[in-house]
């Protein structure tokens, strides 16, 4: 409803900031309270597509630093003899890029079916794990683009201007995946894309 006080903001742009706000925030809640994020991810997908495309990584390439491994070991409490694979995907919905995915793992905790399956083909990383019965431990959660700033209800309606398109990056998460006995074999750093949003 219009105020008096703002009688410039209209209900089409605020309505529009209110539902990415929503959406931004449900798949950060989804995300927080799921072991899996490719479930998260292929729930999103097939309530956008009706014909159920299966979440795949496309894989990027990369450059790997030693001194980068030595810290990945250090977060996931590895001895310095460790080895450490880094393995960057887009997952994707169809063609559309929903996540940019780092994830450093521990070749040594895993089978070596699974490590085969790492190496080749589209296979998101949690649906090859999936055996182990993972759990996922959140060590960060960072909105990149707030849709409704926090005190957009002290702003004039003239600052708050239609979303032409949003940014590229929407949320990024830190996690690591742990097995049912609480071992470290993954570190993970997901950042969502503007592609989440059904607008």
């Amino acid at each position: 409803m219009l105020t008096e006080e703002r009688p410039e903001l209209t209900v089409p742009r605020l309505a529009e900031r209110r539902r990415m706000t929503a959406q931004v925030q449900a798949l950060n809640a989804d995300l927080l309270s799921h072991d899996s994020a490719t479930a998260v991810l292929q729930s999103l997908c097939d309530r956008r597509d009706s014909t159920s495309p299966r979440i795949r990584a496309r894989k990027v390439s990369i450059v790997d630093s030693e001194r980068e491994f030595e810290a990945i070991r250090h977060q996931m409490g590895a001895q310095d003899d460790v080895a450490v694979r880094h393995r960057r995907v887009d997952l994707m919905c169809g063609e559309l890029v929903l996540c940019r995915a780092d994830n450093w793992y521990l070749p040594d905790r895993l089978s070596d079916e699974m490590n085969a399956q790492l190496l080749v083909g589209e296979t998101p990383f949690g649906v090859v794990v999936r055996a182990l019965g993972f759990q996922r431990r959140t060590l960060s959660s960072k909105l990149l683009f707030e849709p409704l700033p926090p005190e957009w209800n002290d702003r004039r309606a003239a600052a708050l201007e239609p979303v032409a398109s949003p940014p590229e990056d929407l949320l990024q998460h830190k996690a690591i995946l742990q097995t049912r006995d609480g071992i470290p074999f993954s570190l993970l750093l997901e950042t969502y894309t503007k592609h989440i949003l059904i607008i």
